[in-house]
């Protein structure tokens, strides 16, 4: 059941982005130590005004 609920809970995380920064963090740490991270408030952000600045990569 354990096993269940972790596949769902990673399938929703990926479906909706939210590992998207979890990824970020992880390249920052490793490429740009010693300085900090954007704030996941600001990552969302850019990140939604970079999907809209390119209106042909989605669907609707």
């Amino acid at each position: 059941m354990i096993r269940l609920w972790n596949g769902v809970r990673w399938y929703l995380r990926e479906l909706t982005g939210e590992t998207q920064y979890d990824r970020y963090l992880e390249r920052h740490a490793r490429e740009h130590a010693g300085t900090a991270p954007l704030s996941r408030r600001e990552f969302e952000r850019r990140r939604i005004d970079r999907a809209d600045a390119r209106p042909g990569s989605r669907c609707c």
